[in-house]
């Protein structure tokens, strides 16, 4: 809520309260605004502090004392009292009950009070409301939870980042010699391993003595030694200091970097097209590296991650948080009969070692009264969009499909996959125009044309689920077309599809 807003808002109420004589931190507790924010408001209404300032007096006192001796609590006196927080602890100051200090981070008196009660047999609910703190804040007290900078560290060693929501292990000792997990080699893991180095003992041997896989011995071996010798020491501190936790993301400290994969995400490149495209764009630049996992955490965690936040829609899912992996529901295909089936394909179709075989289908729109037919070549993985404006019938697909199939050389017409959907009722005819073999998967069986499935699942980054297909004409469908077959795929090696077949066309 803006300024402004909480000026209508609580002017009015504000003004009669502290007219009738109540204390400006009672009528604020009794707003629900903070003592601070009801003297702004006050100021801005010409009704300087000075007017509006409660006069301490005896009774002030004696009931701020006798507050803070049953709940332990100086802001819990304060609210009780009406009184601001600082007020309230200068009359515990000169009773005496509270030292004359800076006061101490935290709440000591609270927490105290609060471990106190509990002790007692008072649920932790009942005591958080008593010394007047918040319940998360009271569970983190009965813990032994400390929080600073966001960030909760757990008995156990545990750091959870708020902000981020990522966990670590931090040591509780300052130590380098701590071990944090099984998973790692502790300081006399690394002794044994220098001492079975200098005696000659196989790698092999020396992970059996120490409870480890070879690879983690001779990774360590590898990794740390220092001119040909192993310093145990001085390898554990630096494993030490190389496990310091949370690093900087290389997005965040690496501009060029950032804009590459900023551009790829504008192009709606997956993250694992970019990661693996800077490696061929850069090929001596070690620093153009980055995993895809890295971008996938820049994207889903903003506050670590480096990205601009406008590209997070760049993801053809359009999701700002990961999905957990599932199994997607069964499609239900409609019967065709008169079909060459699948099983009847030829084999030079299923190795994708000679081009020309294509798969298709369709893609619907709202209510499924649009549609756009979908052409996909399964050794380039080159894609031709239909244009279906009257309709996605048998006899309206089999003309968009003869239109465009019959532009390919002779040599790419080879075959076409379809599933069992009514829209290929006239594939004979589309067989005997476009001289091309229809072949249909069987039911319930997408996988059986799986290059078409995956395609249009890119698709529908452009033509979302629910959306009026018939608005895109026949330019737009070529531009997406011709977007997608500029993206680099990783069954290419990654070159893009149009590159492939450009090839094809020139050889």
């Amino acid at each position: 809520m803006s300024f402004s807003e909480d000026f209508d808002l609580h002017r009015d109420a504000l003004l009669r309260m502290v007219d009738a004589g109540v204390p400006v931190a009672t009528a604020a507790v009794a707003l629900g605004i903070s003592v601070g924010r009801a003297y702004a408001v006050l100021r801005a209404c010409g009704r300087g502090s000075g007017s509006t300032r409660t006069t301490i007096t005896a009774e002030h006192h004696e009931q701020v004392r006798t507050v803070f001796a049953w709940s332990g609590s100086i802001n819990r006196a304060a609210i009780e009292c009406g009184l601001s927080h600082s007020a309230a602890r200068r009359i515990l100051v000169v009773a005496g009950l509270v030292g004359a200090g800076v006061a101490p981070r935290g709440k000591p008196e609270a927490k105290a009070r609060f471990l106190e009660l509990v002790a007692q047999g008072w649920s932790a609910t009942r005591a958080a409301r008593e010394v007047g703190v918040n319940e998360r804040t009271a569970w983190d007290w009965r813990r032994g939870v400390r929080k600073a900078n966001n960030k909760r560290t757990y008995p156990n060693g545990v750091v959870v980042d708020s902000g981020t929501g990522t966990r670590y292990i931090k040591s509780m000792t300052k130590s380098a010699d701590a071990v944090i997990s099984d998973r790692y080699l502790s300081l006399e893991d690394r002794l044994v391993i220098a001492d079975g180095l200098i005696v000659r003992r196989t790698l092999t041997e020396i992970a059996v003595g120490i409870g480890k896989d070879k690879s983690t011995v001779s990774r360590e071996v590898r990794e740390r030694s220092i001119a040909g010798i192993y310093l145990p020491h001085q390898a554990h501190q630096a494993a030490a200091q190389s496990r310091a936790r949370p690093k900087e993301s290389k997005l965040v400290t690496h501009a060029a970097l950032r804009e590459r994969v900023e551009q790829g995400l504008e192009r709606k490149l997956s993250p694992e097209q970019i990661s693996n495209r800077l490696v061929k764009e850069f090929p001596d630049d070690e620093s153009m590296r980055v995993s895809h996992e890295t971008i996938y955490q820049a994207l889903y965690f903003q506050a670590r991650g480096g990205l601009k936040r406008e590209v997070q829609q760049a993801l053809r899912t359009g999701r700002t948080h990961r999905k957990p992996q599932r199994q997607p529901g069964q499609r239900q295909h409609r019967f065709v009969d008169e079909m060459v089936m699948i099983a009847d394909r030829p084999a030079e179709v299923e190795d994708r070692a000679i081009p020309g075989h294509w798969e298709g289908d369709l893609i619907m729109g709202e209510h499924n009264q649009s549609a756009i037919a979908t052409l996909v070549e399964r050794s380039t993985r080159y894609t031709m969009l239909v244009h279906l404006p009257n309709g996605h019938d048998a006899e309206q697909v089999r003309d968009g499909l003869i239109k465009t199939i019959s532009a390919l050389p002779a040599h790419l017409r080879g075959s076409l996959t379809w599933d069992q959907g009514c829209e290929m009722a006239r594939h004979k005819q589309f067989t005997i125009a476009a001289d091309m073999q229809v072949y249909f998967c069987d039911p319930a069986s997408p996988w059986q044309r799986g290059t078409n499935e995956n395609t249009n699942g890119l698709l529908r980054q452009y033509f979302p689920k629910g959306t009026d297909l018939s608005l895109h004409g026949p330019e737009d469908l070529e531009h997406v077309a011709q977007e997608l077959n500029g993206r680099p795929r990783k069954t290419l090696g990654w070159e893009t599809p149009a590159e492939r077949l450009r090839d094809l066309l020139t050889t």
